[in-house]
C-alpha cells in the first residue's frame, strides 16, 4: 500500500513539473499558495521522498508488488 501511495505522489510530481517545462506553470503552487510557501514546500518535500523510496524497485526484480 504504501509503495502505491508513493507512486501516486511521485506521477503527481512529474505531471507537476510537465506542466512547469511545457506550459510554465507550477500547478503544486498556485494551489497552495505559491511555490516557496510552507505548505506548498511540505507537498515538494513528501513527492520527493516518494521518489526516493521508488529508487530500490528498480532494481527489485519483482516490481510489481
Amino acid at each position: 500500500m504504501l509503495k502505491k501511495i508513493a507512486l501516486l505522489l511521485t506521477i503527481i510530481g512529474a505531471l507537476n513539473w510537465g506542466c512547469i517545462g511545457i506550459f510554465g506553470f507550477d500547478l503544486i503552487g498556485y494551489l497552495f499558495g505559491g511555490t516557496y510557501s510552507v505548505l506548498s514546500r511540505i507537498i515538494y518535500a513528501i513527492v520527493g521522498l516518494s521518489g526516493v523510496y521508488l529508487i530500490p524497485s528498480l532494481m527489485s526484480k519483482d516490481r510489481e508488488e
